[in-house]
C-alpha cells in the first residue's frame, strides 16, 4: 500500500465551504440530482412506492400503440401478439438483475455499466446508443403528439413537432423533485382516459373482440410464422434500453432494510423489469384499436394513436367531446414520457461529454443537444418509417443490455470473476474492459449486418435473435479468457471507511472532497493520490492532469 493511501481521509466539517472555481460549479450543479454521482441516502427521502409511481410514470407514452399497430397490420394478430409476448419476457429477464443493481448501490444505468464488463471509458459507447433512444423515442412521441394538436387545433406538423419540443424544457430542468410531482399527479388521469374507452368497446360490442382476434394481416395468413413473430419481436426489442429511464429514477430508493424489504423489492420489481407489462398490454391494444378502425381511416391512419383513441371516443360519448378528449389524452401522455426522454438523454449525453473531455458543461446544454437531435428527426418525418428505424436500433440495444445482464447474473454471481459491488470511479477502473466491448461489439456488429441482408434473406428475421444470443455467450466466455484481470485497475480506493453498511447498503457516512469543498457520501470517494486528502467522482472525472487519480496496483 502507498503512503498516500495509508493516511487517514479528513474528516467531515460541520458546514461545508462555499464551493470554488469551476469544480465547485460543477459540483453546485449536479447536486440537484446527482447527475453523474452515486444518490446519497440524504438526498433519497421517497418512500419506494412514491419513486416506483414516479418510474412507472413515464410508461404512459404512445409508441407502444403505434408499435403493436404497426405489427399487428404486418404480420396478423397472432404473429403479433406472440412477437409482443416474446419480447416482454426478454425485456423483463434481462432489466431484473439491472434495476436490482440500480436501486440496490443507488447508480444509473452508466455506472453499473462501467462496472459490469465494460471499463471506465468503454461505457462511452453504451452511453451514446441510450442517448440515442432517449431522442429517438422524444421524436416518435413528439411526432404522435404533433398529429393530435393537427386533428385538434389544426396546427400545421412542423409547428407540432416544434411545440412538443419546447415544452419540455421547463419541466426537465428541475430533475426529480420535479419530475416526481408531474408523475403521480397525471398517472390516475391518463390510466382513465387509457382504459375506459377500451372497456366501453368490449362491453357493448363484444364481436370487435373475434375480429380482432381473427385478423390476418396483409400476407392474409392469419397462422403463426417464425419469421413474423421474430421481425415483430425485433421492434418490440427496441424498447429494452427502456430499463435505462427506469433505473433513473430507481437509483433515488432509500435503502433496504429487513422492516422495508417486501415493499422495497415489489417497487423495485414493478417500476423495474415490471414496466413491460404495461408496455406489452398497451402494444397489444395497439392491435386492438388498429383494427377497430382500419376499415375508417385505412391502414396508414390506424397507426396513429390519436385515430386510433378518436375512434374508441366516438362510440362512447358525445362528438363534440370526442377529440377534445383524444388530444389530452395525447398531451398529457406525450408529456409524461418526454420529460423522462429529455432528462435521461441529457444524464447521458453529459456523462459521455465530462469522463472524454475531462470538463463538465452542465446538463441543460445537453438537453438542448437531445432536443435538437429529436426535432430534426421529427421534421424528417420519423414516423413514416418507425419500424425500420427501430428495427435496426433494436440489434444494439440487445447487444447492450444482454452483455451488462449476463455480466451481473452469470459472471458475477456464477463465474465470480466480475466484482459482486459495482465500480464506477476512476482509477478503480481500466479504461477499456475487453469482457464488455467484445461482447457488445461482436453482437451488435453481426446482428446489424444480419438485418441489412448481408448474410441473406432468411437470416435476416433472426437479426435479434442473434443479437441476445452472442451477447450473452460472449460475455462470460470472454471473462473466462481473461479471467476478469480488467474489471479493476485497484481494488483499495485508500479510505478505511466501509463501503457499505451492516445492512449491505451504501454507507452513509460523509467526508469533504477537498478540490470542490462540498461534503459527500462514502460511496462517492476515493482518496487523493496526491493530497492525502478525499476526492469526490466529478472532480476525479473533471480532474485533466490526473493528479487526484490513485496509481493502479493495489
Amino acid at each position: 500500500m502507498s503512503t498516500t493511501e495509508s493516511r487517514p481521509p479528513a474528516p467531515a466539517t460541520a458546514e461545508p465551504a462555499t464551493p470554488q472555481g469551476a469544480a465547485g460549479q460543477a459540483a453546485q450543479e449536479t447536486l440537484e440530482d446527482y447527475t453523474l454521482r452515486f444518490a446519497p441516502r440524504s438526498y433519497r427521502r421517497w418512500t419506494p412506492m412514491v419513486v416506483a409511481t414516479t418510474a412507472l410514470g413515464g410508461i404512459a407514452y404512445m409508441a407502444d400503440f403505434s408499435i403493436g399497430a404497426g405489427i399487428g397490420l404486418a404480420h396478423g394478430t397472432g404473429n403479433a401478439l406472440v412477437a409482443i409476448a416474446v419480447a416482454a419476457v426478454v425485456i423483463f429477464v434481462t432489466g431484473l438483475p439491472l434495476a436490482y443493481y440500480g436501486a440496490r448501490y443507488n447508480i444509473d444505468l452508466d455506472l453499473i455499466t462501467r462496472g459490469s464488463g465494460f471499463g471506465y471509458y468503454g461505457s462511452v459507447l453504451t452511453s451514446v446508443i441510450f442517448a440515442s433512444f432517449t431522442f429517438i423515442f422524444f421524436a416518435l412521441e413528439g411526432s404522435i403528439m404533433a398529429q393530435g394538436l393537427k386533428l385538434g387545433l389544426g396546427l400545421p406538423l412542423w409547428l407540432g413537432y416544434l411545440t412538443a419540443t419546447l415544452m419540455v424544457i421547463p419541466l426537465v430542468i428541475y430533475g426529480m423533485k420535479a419530475l416526481s410531482k408531474l408523475q403521480v399527479w397525471t398517472t390516475p388521469i391518463w390510466l382513465l382516459l387509457m382504459v375506459g374507452p377500451l372497456a366501453y368497446l368490449i362491453a357493448t360490442d363484444p364481436g370487435t373482440v373475434d375480429r380482432f382476434l381473427s385478423y390476418a394481416g396483409t400476407d392474409g395468413h392469419g397462422g403463426i410464422d417464425t419469421a413474423s413473430v421474430l421481425l415483430g419481436a425485433g421492434v418490440c426489442l427496441s424498447l429494452i434500453a427502456q430499463i435505462g429511464e427506469q433505473i433513473d429514477y430507481l437509483r433515488f430508493m432509500p435503502p433496504r432494510t429487513e422492516a422495508n424489504k417486501r415493499t422495497w423489492w415489489t417497487a423495485v420489481v414493478m417500476a423495474g423489469p415490471g414496466w413491460v407489462v404495461l408496455g406489452a398490454l398497451k402494444q397489444a391494444i395497439g392491435v386492438f384499436l388498429a383494427v377497430y378502425i382500419l376499415a375508417k381511416v385505412g391502414p396508414a391512419a390506424a397507426t396513429e394513436p390519436i385515430q386510433q383513441f378518436r375512434g374508441a371516443f366516438d362510440t362512447m360519448m358525445p362528438s363534440w367531446l370526442v377529440v377534445p378528449l383524444a388530444v389530452v389524452l395525447v398531451v398529457i401522455s406525450q408529456i409524461k414520457i418526454n420529460v423522462t426522454n429529455a432528462y435521461s438523454g441529457s444524464l447521458a449525453w453529459t456523462n459521455s461529454f465530462t469522463r472524454i473531455t475531462r470538463h463538465y458543461p452542465g446538463r441543460m446544454i445537453f438537453v438542448l443537444v437531445n432536443l435538437g437531435f429529436a426535432l430534426a428527426l421529427m421534421e424528417a418525418d420519423m414516423f413514416s418509417f418507425l419500424n425500420s428505424v427501430l428495427g435496426f436500433y433494436s440489434n444494439c440495444a440487445i447487444a447492450w443490455v444482454v452483455t451488462v445482464a449476463t455480466d451481473i447474473g452469470v459472471n458475477k454471481y456464477v463465474l465470480k470473476l466480475s466484482p459482486l459491488i459495482p465500480e464506477f470511479r476512476r482509477g478503480m477502473l481500466y479504461a477499456v474492459n475487453p469482457v464488455g466491448v467484445v461482447a457488445f461489439v461482436a453482437a451488435s456488429g453481426l446482428s446489424i449486418a444480419m438485418y441489412f441482408h448481408l448474410l441473406g434473406d432468411t437470416l435476416q428475421p433472426y437479426s435479434p435473435v442473434a443479437a441476445a444470443v452472442l451477447a450473452f455467450v460472449l460475455t462470460p466466455v470472454t471473462a473466462v479468457v481473461t479471467r476478469g484481470k480488467y474489471y479493476l485497475r485497484r481494488t483499495d480506493d485508500g479510505l478505511t471507511e466501509p463501503l457499505l453498511d451492516a445492512d449491505g447498503n451504501p454507507s452513509a457516512v460523509t467526508l469533504d472532497c477537498h478540490v470542490c469543498h462540498q461534503p459527500y457520501e462514502r460511496p462517492d470517494l476515493t482518496a487523493c493520490a496526491a493530497h492525502g486528502a478525499v476526492v469526490c467522482s466529478l472532480c476525479l472525472s473533471t480532474d485533466k492532469a490526473g493528479d487526484h487519480v490513485l496509481p493502479a496496483g493495489a
